[in-house]
Protein backbone atom coordinates (compact mmCIF):
# COMPACT_ATOMS: atom_id res chain seq x y z
CA UNK A 1 0.00 0.00 0.00
CA UNK A 2 1.37 3.52 -0.88
CA UNK A 3 2.36 6.23 1.61
CA UNK A 4 2.18 9.73 1.13
CA UNK A 5 5.20 12.19 2.09
CA UNK A 6 4.43 13.60 5.41
CA UNK A 7 4.82 17.42 3.95
CA UNK A 8 7.14 18.87 6.51
CA UNK A 9 6.61 23.08 7.56
CA UNK A 10 7.62 25.07 4.87
CA UNK A 11 10.50 27.15 5.87
CA UNK A 12 12.22 24.31 8.29
CA UNK A 13 15.62 23.86 8.33
CA UNK A 14 17.55 21.57 6.38
CA UNK A 15 18.90 19.22 9.41
CA UNK A 16 22.12 18.19 9.11
CA UNK A 17 23.16 14.98 7.87
CA UNK A 18 26.75 13.34 7.54
CA UNK A 19 26.84 9.77 5.97
CA UNK A 20 29.01 7.65 3.61
CA UNK A 21 28.78 7.26 0.15
CA UNK A 22 29.18 3.58 -0.51
CA UNK A 23 30.28 4.06 -4.31
CA UNK A 24 32.97 6.16 -3.02
CA UNK A 25 33.42 5.63 0.86
CA UNK A 26 33.68 9.33 1.21
CA UNK A 27 31.48 10.92 4.06
CA UNK A 28 28.83 13.52 2.85
CA UNK A 29 27.25 16.39 4.81
CA UNK A 30 24.87 19.40 4.30
CA UNK A 31 27.88 21.86 4.54
CA UNK A 32 29.52 19.71 1.21
CA UNK A 33 26.90 21.82 -0.86
CA UNK A 34 27.56 24.97 1.26
CA UNK A 35 28.70 27.02 -1.73
CA UNK A 36 25.44 26.15 -3.95
CA UNK A 37 22.71 27.99 -4.30
CA UNK A 38 19.95 25.38 -3.46
CA UNK A 39 20.17 21.97 -1.98
CA UNK A 40 17.77 19.27 -3.19
CA UNK A 41 17.78 16.08 -0.44
CA UNK A 42 15.87 12.72 -1.74
CA UNK A 43 15.19 10.13 -0.02
CA UNK A 44 15.42 6.84 -2.10
CA UNK A 45 15.87 3.10 -2.25
CA UNK A 46 16.71 0.51 -4.63
CA UNK A 47 13.61 -1.92 -4.45
CA UNK A 48 10.34 0.47 -4.43
CA UNK A 49 8.83 0.49 -7.84
CA UNK A 50 7.69 4.25 -7.46
CA UNK A 51 11.51 4.73 -7.03
CA UNK A 52 12.20 2.57 -10.02
CA UNK A 53 9.91 4.14 -11.83
CA UNK A 54 11.74 7.93 -11.59
CA UNK A 55 15.24 6.45 -11.61
CA UNK A 56 16.63 7.72 -14.77
CA UNK A 57 14.50 10.55 -14.55
CA UNK A 58 16.48 11.61 -11.38
CA UNK A 59 19.82 10.63 -13.36
CA UNK A 60 18.28 13.14 -16.28
CA UNK A 61 17.69 15.73 -13.55
CA UNK A 62 21.03 15.97 -12.07
CA UNK A 63 22.49 15.99 -15.62
CA UNK A 64 20.15 18.88 -16.74
CA UNK A 65 21.21 20.81 -13.76
CA UNK A 66 24.81 19.91 -13.51
CA UNK A 67 26.14 23.38 -13.93
CA UNK A 68 23.57 24.93 -12.16
CA UNK A 69 23.80 26.37 -8.23
CA UNK A 70 22.00 22.85 -7.30
CA UNK A 71 23.45 20.31 -4.87
CA UNK A 72 21.61 17.05 -4.96
CA UNK A 73 22.12 13.93 -2.99
CA UNK A 74 19.89 10.80 -2.28
CA UNK A 75 19.44 8.91 0.84
CA UNK A 76 18.54 5.53 1.50
CA UNK A 77 17.34 4.80 5.24
CA UNK A 78 15.66 1.28 4.77
CA UNK A 79 16.22 -1.09 7.31
CA UNK A 80 18.69 -3.77 4.95
CA UNK A 81 18.16 -6.69 6.96
CA UNK A 82 14.41 -6.86 5.58
CA UNK A 83 15.08 -5.56 2.51
CA UNK A 84 18.82 -6.51 1.17
CA UNK A 85 18.17 -5.07 -2.04
CA UNK A 86 19.23 -1.69 -0.44
CA UNK A 87 22.63 -2.78 1.25
CA UNK A 88 25.18 -0.37 0.57
CA UNK A 89 27.02 -2.34 -1.83
CA UNK A 90 23.68 -2.98 -4.00
CA UNK A 91 23.51 1.09 -3.34
CA UNK A 92 27.14 1.46 -5.64
CA UNK A 93 26.20 -0.62 -7.80
CA UNK A 94 22.38 1.07 -8.59
CA UNK A 95 24.00 4.37 -8.59
CA UNK A 96 26.82 2.88 -11.61
CA UNK A 97 23.53 1.21 -13.34
CA UNK A 98 21.56 4.39 -13.26
CA UNK A 99 24.28 6.83 -13.67
CA UNK A 100 24.21 8.94 -11.05
CA UNK A 101 25.93 12.01 -11.07
CA UNK A 102 25.07 12.89 -7.05
CA UNK A 103 25.93 11.33 -4.06
CA UNK A 104 23.71 8.28 -3.61
CA UNK A 105 24.20 7.68 0.82
CA UNK A 106 23.65 5.02 3.19
CA UNK A 107 21.77 6.17 6.35
CA UNK A 108 22.72 3.17 8.76
CA UNK A 109 21.22 4.46 11.76
CA UNK A 110 17.78 5.79 10.13
CA UNK A 111 18.48 9.06 12.20
CA UNK A 112 18.78 11.30 9.13
CA UNK A 113 15.06 9.97 7.55
CA UNK A 114 13.55 10.85 11.29
CA UNK A 115 15.29 14.31 10.99
CA UNK A 116 13.28 14.68 7.61
CA UNK A 117 10.08 13.24 8.63
CA UNK A 118 10.66 11.14 5.28
CA UNK A 119 8.27 8.58 4.89
CA UNK A 120 8.22 6.95 1.93
CA UNK A 121 10.32 6.87 -1.47
CA UNK A 122 10.83 8.99 -3.21
CA UNK A 123 10.27 11.70 -1.17
CA UNK A 124 11.95 15.16 -2.17
CA UNK A 125 12.95 18.00 0.00
CA UNK A 126 14.32 21.24 -1.76
CA UNK A 127 16.22 23.87 0.05
CA UNK A 128 17.08 27.50 -0.73
CA UNK A 129 20.46 29.76 -0.34
CA UNK A 130 19.53 30.13 4.00
CA UNK A 131 18.49 26.18 3.98
CA UNK A 132 14.93 26.55 4.77
CA UNK A 133 12.83 24.67 3.23
CA UNK A 134 10.94 25.80 -0.29
CA UNK A 135 9.54 22.45 -1.28
CA UNK A 136 8.34 19.44 -0.15
CA UNK A 137 6.69 15.93 -1.80
CA UNK A 138 6.87 14.67 -5.52
CA UNK A 139 8.60 14.55 -9.16
CA UNK A 140 5.49 14.85 -10.67
CA UNK A 141 1.89 13.41 -11.28
CA UNK A 142 2.99 10.20 -12.77
CA UNK A 143 3.32 6.97 -10.78
CA UNK A 144 3.80 3.29 -12.05
CA UNK A 145 1.05 1.84 -14.36
CA UNK A 146 -0.40 5.15 -15.20
CA UNK A 147 -0.56 7.16 -18.16
CA UNK A 148 0.31 10.34 -17.11
CA UNK A 149 4.14 11.15 -18.40
CA UNK A 150 6.93 10.69 -16.40
CA UNK A 151 8.26 14.73 -16.31
CA UNK A 152 9.61 16.24 -13.30
CA UNK A 153 7.96 19.30 -14.04
CA UNK A 154 6.89 20.13 -10.61
CA UNK A 155 10.49 19.77 -8.70
CA UNK A 156 12.00 20.92 -12.01
CA UNK A 157 9.67 24.20 -11.40
CA UNK A 158 10.42 24.91 -7.90
CA UNK A 159 14.52 24.15 -8.71
CA UNK A 160 13.89 26.73 -11.25
CA UNK A 161 12.09 29.17 -9.03
CA UNK A 162 15.03 28.46 -6.43
CA UNK A 163 17.96 29.51 -8.49
CA UNK A 164 16.49 32.36 -10.25
CA UNK A 165 15.33 34.05 -7.20
CA UNK A 166 11.38 33.60 -7.61
CA UNK A 167 9.22 32.47 -4.81
CA UNK A 168 8.30 28.91 -5.51
CA UNK A 169 4.50 28.13 -6.36
CA UNK A 170 2.11 26.89 -4.58
CA UNK A 171 0.09 24.26 -4.35
CA UNK A 172 2.43 21.87 -3.61
CA UNK A 173 1.61 17.51 -3.48
CA UNK A 174 2.98 15.35 -1.29
CA UNK A 175 4.76 12.07 -3.03
CA UNK A 176 3.43 9.02 -2.83
CA UNK A 177 5.86 5.55 -2.73
CA UNK A 178 6.76 2.52 -0.72
CA UNK A 179 7.62 3.38 3.26
CA UNK A 180 10.72 3.88 4.59
CA UNK A 181 11.44 0.59 5.74
CA UNK A 182 12.18 0.80 9.84
CA UNK A 183 13.18 -1.47 11.65
CA UNK A 184 11.48 -2.33 15.00
CA UNK A 185 11.71 -0.35 17.81
CA UNK A 186 13.08 2.21 15.91
CA UNK A 187 9.47 3.58 14.04
CA UNK A 188 9.43 7.41 14.36
CA UNK A 189 5.98 8.86 15.79
CA UNK A 190 5.10 10.62 12.37
CA UNK A 191 4.59 6.88 10.59
CA UNK A 192 2.18 5.99 13.37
Amino acid sequence: MPVSSTMLALGTHAPDFSLVEPATGKTVSRDTFADKKALLVMFICNHCPYVQHVAGSLAALAEDYADADLGIVAISSNDTLSYPDDSPDRIAAEARRQGYCFPYLFDATQEVAKAYTAACTPDFFLFGPDRALVYRGRLDGSRPGSSVPLTGDELRSAIDAVLTDEPVSEPQYPSMGCSIKFRRGNVPDYMG
